[in-house]
């Protein structure tokens, strides 16, 4: 048997939640019976020295090869400028193909480039949809997935959207939950929520979380742009703060929001307490031992339906619907009425445990490997 020829596979990361997604891809890749030539870029989309510490360190990814440096600006300034820096590198390494992951701006710009170019676009996490177009990444879900040769789901539901919105079977494999392989590998080495809360908070406030803390994520424009919305979600949330110490690892995007909004002062005093933005150990570790999570964030409903804690979801949809029909999440919007009530249950019952769904077994980055293998070398 004649020897195969090395393949060219450019993996592209972006943002925060890719570098979660690309980790164990990267290193099934590289591990796979096929002789892969595997390559990273990092666009630069989200990029600080802390982070570099907390995602490339921590999760052992490579240095990226290749590092665009965009950094932040409008949806359209962003994706212009990833695709204006992408091109001339496509150029540069002639990549056999180029592989993206979920749904954020680096996603659909570089997928854009590639497919004009000719160069096949694999994407991992296709198919998720919310049905709710006035979210950028809805437009980035569906336009990266009509572009794509290879469409690789989490849950079997994304096969059913990706027919409807007219793409052949025939290019979609369901292979698992990338997140979950992460989460699974790192577990153990999950920082415990006391280090974290002892190191963010003064004495006398990390005492107040002894008997337990919820944790808190905020970031999406629906919820934070808006000063009315916002002022209406801290009201509630500094009011459930009273039954449940809250911490709130707040993103910088909101903090401007709530100074802008002139806001601070319904945080003072209150148990929501804000601490900094947590690498990837920390935030792990925060999440497994609390005793509920509000969130606006897509990935977080999926790592507390794998680690069985109750999850509130702040958001009136959700593009991971079986994280609420068979995991542990509650969709509730951002009606106090909604988040207060399913908040008093699950202080009460204990909440939604669900169970693990299909194929979220820390296995989903090798079928990954193996489908990329008998696709790029038709075996």
């Amino acid at each position: 048997m004649s020897k195969l020829i090395e393949k060219k596979i450019l993996c592209i990361v972006g943002a925060r939640p890719n570098f979660m997604k690309i980790a164990p891809v990267i290193r099934a890749l590289n591990n796979s019976r096929h002789p892969f030539s595997v390559r990273l870029l990092h666009t630069g989309q989200h990029y600080d020295a802390a982070m570099k510490q907390s995602f490339f360190d921590q999760l052992h990814i490579p240095e990226p090869d290749v590092d665009l440096g965009v950094g932040s600006g409008s949806h359209a300034v962003q994706t212009a400028e990833i695709m204006k820096r992408f091109e001339p590198v496509m150029d540069e390494l002639q990549p056999d193909t180029i592989l993206v992951v979920g749904d954020v701006n680096s996603t659909i710009a570089c997928a854009l480039v590639a497919v004009k170019k000719g160069v096949p676009v694999i994407h991992v996490e296709a198919g998720l949809r919310s049905g709710d177009r006035g979210m950028p990444e809805e437009i980035n879900r569906v336009l990266t997935d009509q572009l794509s040769e290879l469409l690789l789901t989490t849950e079997r539901s994304a096969e059913g959207n990706l027919q409807r919105e007219g793409i052949s079977a025939d290019k979609v494999y369901f292979v698992g939950n990338v997140m979950i392989d992460t989460l699974l590998y790192n577990l153990s080495s999950a920082v415990s929520p006391a280090e974290t809360i002892q190191s963010c908070l003064n004495v006398e406030q990390a005492g107040s979380t002894g008997a337990g803390y919820g944790l808190l994520t905020l970031h999406r424009p629906a919820n934070v742009d808006d000063p009315v919305v916002l002022e209406r979600l801290l009201r509630t949330l500094v009011e459930l703060s009273e039954q449940l110490p809250l911490l709130f690892p707040v993103h910088p995007r909101t903090t401007q929001c709530i100074e802008n909004a002139g806001l601070n002062h319904l945080l003072a005093n209150s148990q929501l307490y804000l601490i900094p933005p947590q690498a990837y150990l920390n935030m792990l570790g925060l999440m497994k031992d609390a005793r509920l999570v509000l969130t606006d964030s897509g990935g977080i409903q999926e790592e507390t339906t794998a680690l069985g804690v109750p999850c509130i979801t702040l958001r009136e949809n959700t593009e991971r619907p079986i994280t609420v029909s068979e995991g542990s999440n509650t969709i509730v919007g951002s009606s106090p009425e909604k988040i207060k009530s399913c908040f008093s249950d699950i202080m009460q019952s204990g909440g939604k445990a669900g169970r693990t769904p299909e194929y979220w077994d820390g296995k989903a980055a090798e079928r990954i490997a193996e489908v990329i293998g008998n696709w790029l070398y038709k075996t």
